[in-house]
C-alpha cells in the first residue's frame, strides 16, 4: 500500500523539462520531379518471353521507379502474369524461362559413368533451367526427383 501511495506521490512532482538546444536544421534533400523508367511498350502475355524491344522509357515519379527493373535485366525472362503497356515491370512479375511446364511430357534420363538410361515421363511442375522438378514415369506410374537439364529434358541424380 504505502509503495502505491509513493508511486501516485511521484507522479504527481512535476518534473522540469531537458534545457532545449538550438540544433541546425537538416538540409532538405532534393527530389527529383520525374525519373527516367523502362516501362512495356506493348501488351505481354503471361508466359511471354521479354526482349529489350517491348520496353520504352519514360519519365515517372520516383515512387513508380522504385522497384522497378531495367530492360536489359529483363530481357530473356517469362512473364509471371499478364503485363499492360505502359506498366512498370518489377522483379516479382517475370521468372527464368520455364523449360518444363506442369503436365507436359518430358524426357527423363539417369546416367552412371558410360550408362545412360532414358525413359518417357510427365512433370508434375514447372521448373527452370537447373531447378529441381517432380516427374513420373509413364511407364510404370513411379515419382521421380530430378533437375530441368534442357527443353523438355529432365535429369535423375542418385
Amino acid at each position: 500500500m504505502i509503495y502505491r501511495i509513493a508511486f501516485i506521490a511521484a507522479a504527481l512532482v512535476p518534473v522540469p523539462a531537458p534545457a532545449q538546444t538550438p540544433t541546425a536544421a537538416a538540409p532538405a534533400r532534393a527530389v527529383p520531379a520525374q525519373v527516367e523508367v523502362a516501362v512495356l511498350a506493348r501488351p505481354v502475355q503471361r508466359g511471354e518471353i521479354l526482349s529489350a524491344d517491348d520496353f520504352v522509357y519514360e519519365k515517372r515519379s520516383p515512387n513508380m521507379g522504385r522497384g522497378a527493373i531495367e530492360a536489359d535485366a529483363a530481357k530473356g525472362l517469362e512473364a509471371v502474369r499478364p503485363l499492360s503497356p505502359g506498366s512498370v515491370v518489377r522483379v516479382s512479375d517475370v521468372i527464368t524461362p520455364r523449360l518444363v511446364r506442369r503436365g507436359e511430357p518430358v524426357l527423363i534420363a539417369y546416367k552412371v559413368g558410360a550408362l545412360t538410361i532414358t525413359t518417357q515421363g510427365r512433370a508434375l511442375a514447372s521448373a527452370g533451367a537447373g531447378e529441381p522438378v517432380r516427374v513420373v514415369t509413364t511407364s510404370t506410374q513411379r515419382t521421380l526427383d530430378g533437375f530441368v537439364a534442357g527443353n523438355g529434358l529432365v535429369r535423375i541424380l542418385y
